[in-house]
């Protein structure tokens, strides 16, 4: 599911679901024309509008969980590439030497962790980016600052470089982790659309049409349901997923003329 291109997703699951429901649908109808009568309707009116609300809420809770963890994946992006960002302001306050020691340092870092990304998506890491994390803090450890404004900016240089690194650790963990949710969760979204899927097939109704359309609008939801919880499910992947922009950006910092 994670290389499949969202609008190939869809359109599978809307075909998969739909078509699948429409042969159930027909199938029923087939083998059991009394139900067309609609005696069970009465049963089905008062079970479908509870499965309907237990169905609403649980995807709703799913939705909104996940969601969250693709705001918090985005905001740890963004402080990891504000942290180094920042470290490249002011720069010239020390030597030659070092400040391009610390600029190589900062866009190897930049373009080791953007390439990165997808892998850390799948749980694999970068050895050069975390090399090129180890030439920064080497390259910061050798400066001694001859001034109070050179210990101002690399007191606060320092500071960025462990907003970094803990943002960094964050990112990766969390794309290690994130991962939608548990079977036993999907078991119970599978269930509930299972229901209410089942309810709508077995609804009488003497004209075809009206019925196969309505059941046809009932898998259409259940199946955009379940193409928002795989979407989100992956906060480093996807369309809804954030983006390396953030690392992208301090390559942009770095390649401007300065």
């Amino acid at each position: 599911m994670t290389h499949v291109p969202s609008w190939l997703l869809l359109a599978g699951l809307v075909v998969g679901v739909t078509g699948g429901t429409a042969a159930a649908q027909a199938l029923v109808r087939h083998r059991f024309p009394h139900l067309r009568r609609g005696e069970q309707n009465e049963v089905a009116t008062f079970l479908f509008p509870v499965v309907a609300v237990v169905y609403g809420f649980l995807i709703g809770f799913i939705v909104l969980a996940l969601w969250g963890q693709v705001n918090a994946a985005d905001q740890t992006a963004r402080t990891e590439g504000a942290a180094a960002v920042q470290m490249t302001r002011g720069l010239d306050v020390f030597g030659k030497q070092e400040a391009a020691r610390i600029r190589q340092g900062l866009s190897a870092y930049g373009r080791a962790a953007e390439a990165e990304w997808y892998a850390a998506a799948a749980g694999r890491t970068a050895p050069e980016a975390e090399r090129a994390l180890d030439r920064l803090h080497s390259a910061y450890g050798t400066i001694r600052p001859r001034n109070d404004t050179q210990r101002a900016f690399l007191s606060s240089s320092l500071s960025s470089l462990r907003e970094l690194s803990s943002a960094r650790t964050e990112r990766l963990l969390e794309a290690r982790t994130d991962s939608g949710p548990p079977p036993s969760l999907w078991m119970a979204v599978l269930l509930t659309s299972g229901l209410i899927l089942g309810f709508s097939v077995v609804f009488g109704s003497e004209r075809a049409p009206i019925h196969y359309g309505m059941v046809g609008a009932v898998s259409v939801l259940v199946a955009a349901d379940l193409f928002l919880v795989t979407e989100l499910s992956y906060p480093f992947l996807g369309e809804f997923s954030t983006s390396p922009e953030p690392l992208r950006a301090v390559i942009e910092v770095l390649s401007s003329p300065h």
